[in-house]
């Protein structure tokens, strides 16, 4: 290397290790923080017994925590939705702003703070009353000029959080028809099509139907009833009907009475008197006003007597395994993954499809009462409780009905269904084990 070009390199070096220790000595500055968004309210939920909205051009709502439930006090008592005032409830426990505007405003003119457009008074515990005061929108439309009554500073606050305080009467009200505790129901009585019926729970859990005599129910169907019955709601954007005024109201569809542990509620469903307007209208007796009925329920209720909601399958296995099946007299239990008989080994596959006949079983429609001969004696041990149903099935001329031990209802079953299990039941065979592999 040429004198020249080792003296610059050697030049380059120093350069670089002087940079070195001058970063070390001078590192570089921390970005600054952040600052957080100014706080504007901090009240503790548990803390919140009422709550007071006024804006103008619109009457005062005034909401009231009982004992735990809200409830709307004014313009007119009424019941809240509760999840609808927890929200409002949240959003004061912490409220922040997105900047803090002025410290101390000469005049709250430029803000319109001097005659808020919103106030909302927050009353806790003890009597203590905040008021948080909304004013005008800033020059973007993003954000909303806001300040507590007595407080000095003021702040913005994001449009979306305005919208969480702009609340009418009917946000806030509670819309169900019929506000019961669905884990408290004890009994449901419905009228429709034909005579009343009711419903209620066994020691299980499980629906019955009750009335007009004891009788399995279809529980998918009346757990599907009672979800919609929970979720019908007066469809506030139709005005409601009045005590005098039923010109739109028409006739009865059906009626559902409700009783939990608070009582019983009762909800009249009725058609329009126009044939050309869709839904329906409902009467709870909660109200003396009619109203038009959002959700499905109407369609749930109407044309239904109780046949609608038996349950028609002859067994309630369902999808459970069982442990044990007796056919014609003849057992087969379940020993491991194994279907074992009096005379030994049986073919799993080949109980299986008994199983899945048996499975099969319905009613096409009830009876008064039996008839014809005995055909098949069938009995089915399931669950962890070792549940046995025992079924027999009658044969008159060339149809089929069933009996249930310990039931009075008779079933008539689908003559093809029943052919197919006696099919399944002749085919039942011996397990043979597989064949050695040919070498």
């Amino acid at each position: 290397m040429k004198p020249n070009g080792l003296f610059a390199a050697i030049g380059v070096l120093a350069v670089l290790g002087g940079l070195v220790w001058w970063t070390g000595k001078n590192p570089k500055p921390e970005a600054p923080a952040t600052p957080a968004s100014p706080k504007i309210l901090a009240i503790p939920e548990n803390q919140i017994e009422g709550l007071r909205i006024a804006k103008t051009g619109a009457e005062p709502i005034v909401l009231k925590n009982l004992a735990g439930n809200w409830a709307i006090a004014e313009p007119k008592q009424m019941a809240a939705d509760q999840d609808a005032v927890k929200q409002l409830t949240g959003s004061l426990t912490a409220l922040n702003a997105d900047r803090l505007i002025d410290e101390h405003p000469a005049s709250l003119n430029e803000f319109g703070l001097s005659a808020p457009t919103a106030e909302i008074d927050v009353t806790v515990k003890g009597g203590a009353v905040t008021k948080l005061l909304l004013g005008g929108d800033t020059p973007s439309g993003s954000d909303t000029y806001a300040r507590v009554d007595g407080k000095a500073p003021v702040y913005t606050i994001a449009s979306s959080t305005k919208a969480t305080f702009d609340k009418s009467v009917n946000d806030l009200r509670d819309k169900r028809l019929l506000p019961f505790n669905q884990d408290k129901v004890t009994a449901i009585s419905v009228t429709s099509k034909g005579p009343a019926f009711e419903f209620g729970k066994n020691g299980q859990g499980e629906w019955q139907i009750t009335k007009p005599k004891p009788m399995r129910a279809d529980s998918i169907q009346v757990d599907d009833f009672v979800r919609k019955l929970k979720e019908a709601k007066m469809d506030l954007a139709a005005p409601a009907v009045g005590k005098v005024d039923r010109t739109k109201v028409g006739a009865k569809v059906g009626s559902v009475a409700v009783t939990d542990n608070s009582g019983t509620q009762t909800l009249t469903v009725l058609k329009p008197v126009d044939a050309k307007e869709t839904g329906y209208y409902a009467k709870s007796s909660l109200s003396d006003e009619t109203y038009k009925l959002s959700g499905d329920f109407g369609d749930a209720l109407k044309d239904k007597d109780v046949d609608s909601f038996r349950n028609k399958k002859l067994f309630d296995f369902g999808f459970n395994d069982p442990s044990k099946i007796e056919l014609n007299g003849v057992d087969y239990s379940k020993a491991g993954d194994k279907w074992m008989s009096s005379a030994g080994q049986m073919d799993a596959p080949s109980i299986q499809n008994v199983i899945d006949k048996l499975r099969d079983l319905t009613a096409v429609k009830f009876m008064d009462k039996p008839a014809g001969a005995q055909a098949l004696a069938l009995a089915v041990t399931s669950g962890d409780n070792h549940k046995v149903e025992k079924v027999v099935v009658n044969k008159s001329g060339e149809e089929y009905n069933a009996l249930r031990e310990g039931e009075l209802t008779v079933y008539a079953i689908d003559a093809k269904a029943v052919d197919d299990l006696q099919k399944a039941i002749s085919g039942i065979k011996h397990y043979q084990p597989p064949k050695p592999a040919k070498k």
